[in-house]
């Protein structure tokens, strides 16, 4: 039996109708941009594998790194322990960070994360003998599948099973030229209800990609904090890169006061996730009162080994050449959107730095189960390229090391699909 074979008798996978989905394919190693199948085939994986490789599949440097930690020390509890990993990475992340960001939580995803950054929100107006329970949040946003992290998010196919044990999010349209002056007005009047205010900056990943100008963002984040409504910035898909920038607050003026990463946090090596916050909010956990205290952690809290892997992960991400490649991706999207901008099949392209998105003429059929997805899925399976659309959004969000050879394929790969399907 092949790994297909095997694995259809033993595992449930996510995101998957398991009666209807083709079988899995299976991978047995990876090198850059690429990995490869166990029959020898070669894909472009260029998705980077659910957005988390920044850097290539098993890069030599961080396999490296890693296996050094594993041979010192693999995990400690961290409730009253602490380890040189992880110590150094809060150093060298809020090195690289806002000014303001002055403390990091550990947790091991991105989901965790926001709900370290939702408990943080929630307890400091509970610590302040205020009762501000109700969140701000996008229509169409994704924050992650806990239950904190789904409450948050827009009410969709994901979460209509769940939707009467979610808790009271108020949800707002992305701002632009025409409503911002309406959000703020609507903002100010639930101010001494709202906790805090959450988004995904620049770019709604799992909503579609779908893309707003950093201008009417900033205006919010300013306006919530003049009405003193924390926010928080959700970067675990935005984070180390992927708008062009090293962080998407990083086009912004103003700043957040809780931040959250995972995904490319370490490189797709590990599951890692940290939440950051301002000392104003440290500072109201800290008392002679032990209800105080944020209680939450994981077991596998601050991972030495995941720690390592984040470390030289950001080595590798400060190095000059990364934010070349960065750049040099950039222009090459740009180039292509150019070219295909206006054909019959393309209904709006969209890009911020390294995500390229393309959404295909199907008629009404533009839900994120559109029936073009299927067909879309496996004609690039077929040409050697990972591209998994939500519904008729078709995107490209590629590993830093992608080579411009392999970008020109995959460009050339779905201008045939756009001549041919």
């Amino acid at each position: 039996m092949n790994l297909s074979e095997r694995d259809s008798a033993v595992i449930w996978h996510p995101y998957t109708q398991m009666q209807t989905a083709m079988p899995p394919i299976g991978i047995v190693r990876g090198e850059g941009a690429c990995i490869y199948d166990e029959d020898g085939k070669c894909y472009i994986d260029a998705v980077s594998s659910w957005w988390v490789n920044i850097h290539g599949h098993a890069h030599p440097y961080i396999a490296e790194k890693v296996a050094k930690q594993l041979k010192v020390l693999e995990h400690v509890i961290f409730a009253g322990f602490t380890h040189q990993p992880a110590v150094e990475l809060a150093e060298r992340l809020l090195s690289i960070l806002p000014l303001d960001q002055k403390k990091v939580f550990y947790s091991d995803n991105g989901s965790t994360a926001i709900e370290v950054a939702i408990k943080m929100c929630l307890q400091y107006w509970h610590n302040k003998g205020e009762q501000r329970t109700k969140m701000l949040a996008f229509n169409d946003a994704y924050h992650g599948d806990t239950f904190g992290a789904m409450a948050v998010s827009g009410r969709s196919a994901f979460t209509s099973a769940f939707d009467k044990l979610l808790f009271g999010v108020e949800f707002i349209d992305l701002p632009n030229a025409d409503n911002i002056d309406q959000l703020k007005a609507h903002i100010s009047g639930l101010k001494t209800e709202l906790a805090c205010f959450i988004f995904e900056p620049l770019v709604q990943g799992s909503g579609g990609m779908i893309m707003y100008e950093a201008e009417y963002l900033d205006q919010l984040i300013a306006h919530c904090k003049q009405e003193g409504i924390f926010t928080i910035d959700d970067e675990v898909f935005t984070g180390f890169g992927r708008t062009g920038k090293r962080f998407a607050c990083d086009h912004l003026k103003h700043q957040p006061d809780i931040m959250c990463f995972s995904k490319g946090l370490t490189g797709g090596t590990m599951a890692l996730g940290v939440t950051t916050c301002t000392l104003q909010i440290y500072d109201a956990f800290l008392s002679d009162d032990r209800l105080k205290t944020l209680f939450h952690g994981h077991s596998f809290t601050a991972n030495p080994v995941a720690c390592a892997a984040a470390l030289a992960s950001m080595d590798l991400f400060v190095d000059p050449s990364t934010q070349q490649n960065i750049d040099r991706i950039a222009a090459e999207h740009a180039a292509f959107a150019e070219q295909i901008r206006g054909h019959r099949r393309i209904r709006a392209i969209r890009q911020t730095g390294t995500i390229l998105a393309m959404e295909w003429e199907t008629g009404n059929d533009t839900s994120y189960f559109s029936s073009l997805r299927d067909t879309l899925y496996r004609y690039f399976l077929e040409a050697g390229i990972v591209l998994r659309p939500l519904g008729n959004v078709l995107y490209i969000l590629p590993p830093y090391c992608i080579t411009t050879d392999q970008l020109r394929y995959i460009y050339r790969t779905i201008g045939q699909a756009l001549d041919t399907l």
